[in-house]
Formats: C-alpha cells, sequence, structure tokens
C-alpha cells in the first residue's frame, strides 16, 4: 500500500469506495435489511394509541440518511464492520480503513446545508412526517450531544449557524406540520464501550463478553440513555423514535425469526434498557411512539419490513421503508426510481394497511440531490389530485383485484388503477368486487367527473374518456358509495 498524503489519500479511497458503491448489489441488499417482525404486541397507553392513529393516517414519509458516509458517497457506516457480505477498497488493511472512515468527519462540511428546502421538497412530494437520522451505527452524531465529542459540531461545520443539524431539520419539518421522527441507532461502533480497542471487531456486535466487563456494558446503557434523553428534551416535539440496530436486544427475544436474518449472535444480552429509556421518552414526549425495529414487545409499535412490501393485507402498523435510489444515503448517479413506481409502491402499501417512508439522502454540501427532485414533485403531483383515495384512509379485506387496489374512509371506498410505466390509461377499466352501490355515483378522484360504469355479474367496467386517458400518469382513482 502506497503511503500518500491525507488529501490525495482520501481522495483516492474515496474513489476506489465510491466505485464500490456505484457498482450494485452491494449496497442495495446485503446482511444489514430488517425483516418485518411476525409478532406484534398493541400499545396500551392511551396517548400512544392516538398518536399511533394519527401516525397511520399520514401514510407517506421521508427517511433521511446523512453522515459522514456522503462525503465519498459510500454505504452509511457498514464498510467498517468486517462481515464477509461487505467490501472493501484491495490493499488497505482493515484498521487502516476504519481510521479513514473514522477521519471523514474532519472533512464533513455541508456549508449549503439549507433544511427548509428539504421539508419544502418533502412537503411538494406529499409526504406528511420525517425521520432523521440523528445517529448511525458509525458512533457519528448528526445532533450536539454532549455525550461525545464525534459530532457535526465539533468538526469544520461547527461555526456554522446551523451547525447543531438535527435541530434546525426538526424545526424546518414542524413549519410543514410533519411529525417529527428521531433516528436512532443503538449499537455506537466508535464507542469503546460497543467496540472496545483492546479486541479485534468481528462483526457488528458488542466486542467483549458483557458479561466479563458488565461495569463497561452499563457504561454504554448509560451513554444510549443519555443520548436519547438529550433529544427527547432539548430538540422539541419528537413524535417517534425509530430506534434501529435490531440485533442490540435482549437474549431472551432472540428467536428463530432472529436467527434467520444469518447475522452473527452472541451468547451474552444487549439489552440497552429499554424501559429504563422508555419511561422518561414518554415522561419527556407524552404519547410518542417507539418503532424499536424487529424487537417484538412493548417497545415496537409498528412494524418496519426493509425494502420489500408484505406479501398481503397486515391489520398491526406497520411501515415500509425503502429508498428512492438504491441506497439510503448518497451515492453518486445512483439509480432512481421514476415517479411511477414510487407511486405504485404507495399504491399497494396503503391498500394492504401500511404506511412508506421512503429514504432520500442528501448530498455532502447538504442539498438534495438534483436529481430527485422533479422525481419527488411528480409524486406530489399525483398526490395533490387523488389525495382523498389515500390520506386517512383504511385497508379493506378485499384489498386488490390485479392491477386495481382498494382503500376506504368512513363515506367512499376508493379503487386505484395503476398504469403501467410510460403507457397511457385503457379505453376501461374492470375490477371484480367491491362493487357500487346500486344508483351510486362513480368518479375520478383527480377531476371529480363522473364516469360511466356498468356492472355484469362481480365485474365492474368503468369507461374512460380517451382525454382522461391521455393525461394520466401512474393510476387512476376512483371514488364511489359501496
Amino acid at each position: 500500500m502506497c503511503i500518500l498524503s491525507y488529501p490525495k489519500y482520501f481522495y483516492c479511497l474515496a474513489a476506489l469506495a465510491g466505485s464500490l458503491a456505484c457498482s450494485g448489489g452491494l449496497f442495495a441488499q446485503g446482511g444489514n435489511l430488517h425483516e418485518r417482525s411476525e409478532v406484534y404486541e398493541a400499545p396500551v397507553d392511551p396517548q400512544v394509541k392516538a398518536k399511533l392513529e394519527n401516525w397511520g393516517n399520514q401514510k407517506f414519509g421521508m427517511l433521511i440518511h446523512w453522515g459522514v458516509y456522503a462525503v465519498p458517497g459510500i454505504i452509511e457506516s457498514w464498510q467498517i464492520c468486517s462481515e464477509p457480505w461487505l467490501e472493501r477498497p484491495e490493499g488497505m488493511a482493515y484498521n487502516d480503513y476504519k481510521k479513514w472512515y473514522w477521519n471523514l468527519s474532519s472533512v464533513f462540511n455541508p456549508v449549503n446545508f439549507d433544511p427548509d428546502s428539504w421539508a419544502d421538497a418533502a412537503a411538494g412530494a406529499g409526504m406528511k412526517y420525517v425521520v432523521f437520522t440523528t445517529k448511525h451505527h458509525d458512533g457519528f452524531n448528526m445532533f450536539d450531544t454532549q455525550q461525545t465529542d464525534y459530532k457535526i459540531t465539533n468538526g469544520p461545520f461547527k461555526n456554522h449557524p446551523k451547525a447543531n443539524v438535527a435541530k434546525y431539520v426538526f424545526e424546518s419539518f414542524r413549519k410543514k406540520d410533519f411529525m417529527i421522527g428521531a433516528y436512532f441507532s443503538k449499537p455506537d461502533w466508535h464507542n469503546q464501550d460497543f467496540w472496545w480497542d483492546k479486541y479485534a471487531t468481528p462483526d457488528r456486535n458488542v466486542n467483549y463478553d458483557i458479561r466479563k466487563y458488565p461495569e463497561k456494558w452499563k457504561a454504554y446503557q448509560d451513554f444510549t440513555f443519555n443520548q436519547i434523553s438529550e433529544l427527547m428534551h432539548d430538540y422539541g416535539q419528537i413524535d417517534i423514535l425509530w430506534l434501529d440496530g435490531g440485533w442490540v436486544r435482549p437474549k431472551e427475544t432472540v428467536n428463530d425469526e432472529v436467527r434467520a436474518w444469518g447475522a452473527p449472535i452472541p451468547e451474552w444480552d444487549q439489552e440497552v434498557n429499554m424501559p429504563r429509556i422508555a419511561e422518561m421518552a414518554r415522561e419527556a414526549q407524552p404519547g410518542i411512539i417507539f418503532a424499536d425495529r424487529t424487537v417484538h414487545g412493548p417497545y415496537e409499535n409498528y412494524q418496519t419490513p426493509e425494502r420489500k412490501i408484505p406479501d398481503t393485507k397486515l391489520d398491526n402498523p406497520w411501515e415500509t421503508c425503502m429508498t428512492l435510489g438504491n441506497n439510503w444515503g448518497y451515492v453518486p448517479n445512483d439509480d432512481f426510481k421514476t415517479s411511477t413506481k414510487v407511486i405504485h409502491s404507495l399504491v399497494e402499501v396503503v391498500a394492504k394497511g401500511g404506511n412508506m417512508l421512503l429514504g432520500v439522502g442528501p448530498q455532502p454540501d447538504g442539498l438534495l440531490p438534483p436529481d430527485a427532485l422533479p422525481i419527488l414533485a411528480e409524486i406530489g403531483d399525483w398526490l395533490d389530485a387523488n389525495s382523498t383515495a389515500i390520506y386517512n384512509t383504511h385497508a379493506i379485506d378485499t384489498y386488490q383485484d390485479g392491477d386495481t387496489y382498494f382503500t376506504a374512509n368512513d363515506k367512499e371506498t376508493f379503487a386505484i388503477t395503476l398504469i403501467a410505466e410510460g403507457s397511457d390509461a385503457p379505453k376501461s377499466v374492470s375490477w371484480k368486487g367491491n362493487l357500487p352501490k346500486k344508483g351510486s355515483v362513480l368518479k375520478l378522484v383527480s377531476s371529480g367527473k363522473n364516469l360511466k360504469y356498468t356492472i355484469k355479474g362481480d365485474v365492474v367496467t368503468v369507461s374512460i374518456p380517451s382525454e382522461i386517458g391521455k393525461d394520466a400518469k401512474a393510476a387512476l382513482a376512483f371514488s364511489f358509495k359501496k
């Protein structure tokens, strides 16, 4: 390995890492996906139940992964984890790579950071809540924590008037009436009480036997508690605490479902003391929703399937989190989904009773990727026209017939027919079941225009005027009394 001065060394590695990131599947998938829990325990606190119902009506949110990994444009945190599904640049020792990665904090200077523009783009896309990454697994904090110096307010960005990034992100989105979610990683690979330099770091788990060093693990529990307490007390109203890193969990919750992930499972407990955290958080933020991902029990108020939509309707609260591109964070030249693809996924998610959280990663300079903005705007245009078929609806038993999905509110039922990418609407649309009530008017949601339809047996056929077909985008939504 050549020994180079830091700037040249940095950009050489960044190019290599970015090349790996753009190569495809590694960062789109891998051993870091959280599957949906198969067990659900409903909350009993009336305030939590009320907030959870409100959250369920929002349907569409933005997940923002942003940290030092944006600088070279690589997978968030995971390349410093020594597991076989991961790759790093050739010819570089693992510990050297980790040192290079930790040092990204010294060059992360997002001088164009503009959270108001993020909130504008999200609102324009029809999103109603946000989940912002206050800390990912690498331990770099995007808020002014007092528990460590490894944070955005202790680098080249520290003198910026909005250096306490999370505070200003939350403020910008509150101004748009968004529900506010704080993403927080339970594992912290930068913390010596989690990854202790005394030992190697062979995988994602705490790298020492906490049965032998209980005081060290207690220090980590206190560190975690204190950081979450800062978020709960110093950053205004927080509606959702979105806890990632589901392998950090009580040992008694490890079951065959968890083992099926294929991730290493240590012999010891990795409990961060959620009862203590929850009591503090709900005293500070009454009714706050917890998403302790995959750790079935009282602190997983909704389930979070990652990058996939469940095969069938679910009766428990749930949220599909998926990326706009192939990656959660910023990667140069990422392959973004089309607005049609996102809308189709959203329709399916809502029809099956869930919410969708779409990941968009800001650039290292602090702006959203320019190529993402028109896609978000197109999604918003469709939602503006068809909002009543999506927001404040619920799933019904017959939620799908072919390319048509169904939702309902207390007054109407909606049929949403997906249109293939790049196609005009067909001259007619048919579906089985969910028939309009006899004499019911069937309307196009986007315009309120009455449409002609016929019913034969249990099949309804709707005539689509040519002018509608030419202007149709992504999906057609119909409303009727059932």
